[in-house]
């Protein structure tokens, strides 16, 4: 970056002028590019020349915030005040935020923003929540209280995408492409909205019962959905468009926000988190095919109980979750939770709440 400093700094400043922060930030900006460009050469990968897809103006010095306003620099002695909205006011007007850059394109701004959390600390914890993400329906839970969402929704937006894109009958690729494009961000800005209430909901949840956020490694998932593995096309497509990562992500960084700790347990940890069952640890027994009284519920030999395979997975998870957690000073009390799971005679209640009406509710309430 230094050297890229020096050689093109004076340039900069020559052809562009304007304020000395935005070359600093561009140079910045693309000392990063180039790094990245000379990591993928050495491991063989094909790069095209980085290109500027759009204008943009990136900044961390010489600007600040004053009456629901952005103040930037246009040169060393002209400002000019770019308005923010309502919400991004209610936002800055927290005293613990603090504003470190700013992203200005043509027809948006965008602020960067930390805080200092203070996250739970094990002695603080009361426990802990499994996660369990299937295609239509995330449940999140342990031996206490169970929340299943439905994420049909999610799965309806991908399908009627499909079919309205399959419709298309352009003979020019270029237009269906862009009309493709068009539809696909309107897919994906859909589905985010509702991964993002679901998201919002869990972590909230959690920090009010100090509780731990427990995932499962799935990774590679998607390696069972591929061509000429049995399973037809449309299978396929429901399979391979299931957002299991985003909703992770958002959980992830929300939950970093408010301090609450997020632990992945390994694929040999949660191996059998489904099959076994919490109570006994008896391998469960999947009903016959057509059995259909019995939908996603699994036999336990030992109990001589069906089991919701949803919340055997959330349990489960919870415990090993619950276990990984160091308790030096608090062993006890982990292996109380332990047996009182162990030894509660009814399951859990399980909560179904509607991912696409949550935003409706919390209005009503």
């Amino acid at each position: 970056m230094k050297r890229l400093s020096l050689l093109s700094y004076g340039d900069l400043r020559q052809r562009y002028g304007g304020y000395s922060s935005y070359a600093l930030c561009a140079i910045s900006k693309a000392a990063g590019i180039l790094s990245a460009r000379k990591k993928s050469i050495k491991r063989g990968f094909r790069t095209r020349t980085p290109y500027l897809s759009r204008r943009v103006l990136v900044s961390s010095y010489g600007f600040k915030i004053k009456d629901g306003n952005l103040v930037i620099h246009l040169d060393a002695e002209t400002l000019e005040s770019v308005p923010l909205n309502s919400h991004t006011k209610l936002l800055l007007s927290d005293a613990k935020m603090l504003v470190r850059s700013f992203t200005l394109t043509e027809d948006s701004v965008s602020i960067c923003v930390s805080k200092d959390v203070k996250e739970l600390e094990s002695v603080e914890l009361a426990g802990a929540v499994g996660v369990d993400r299937n295609l239509r329906n995330l449940t999140v839970g342990n031996g206490l209280r169970v929340t299943n969402y439905d994420m049909t929704k999610v799965v309806d937006i991908g399908e009627n995408t499909r079919s309205v894109i399959c419709s298309f009958r352009r003979s020019d690729a270029r237009i269906r492409r862009r009309l493709t494009a068009k539809y696909g961000s309107r897919r994906t800005e859909r589905t985010r909205q509702l991964l993002n209430l679901v998201s919002k909901n869990v972590v909230t949840e959690a920090k009010a019962r100090k509780q731990a956020i427990i995932f499962e490694d799935i990774r590679g998932i998607r390696n069972l959905y591929k061509r000429r593995n049995g399973s037809g096309r449309p299978f396929r497509a429901r399979m391979n468009s299931w957002p299991f990562g985003e909703i992770k992500r958002q959980i992830q960084y929300k939950a970093s926000w408010e301090g609450v700790p997020v632990i992945t347990l390994s694929r040999g940890e949660t191996r059998g988190t489904t099959m076994d069952c919490p109570r006994c640890g008896e391998r469960l027994q999947v009903p016959v095919r057509d059995d259909k009284s019995h939908h996603r519920q699994l036999w336990c030999k030992i109990c001589e109980k069906w089991r919701d395979r949803d919340l055997v997975a959330v349990l489960n998870i919870s415990r090993k979750g619950w276990l990984k957690f160091d308790h030096s000073q608090k062993e006890g009390q982990a292996k109380e939770a332990m047996k009182g799971n162990a030894e509660h005679d009814g399951e859990p209640p399980i909560l179904r709440v509607d991912a696409s009406k949550l935003r409706q509710s919390r209005q009503a309430q």
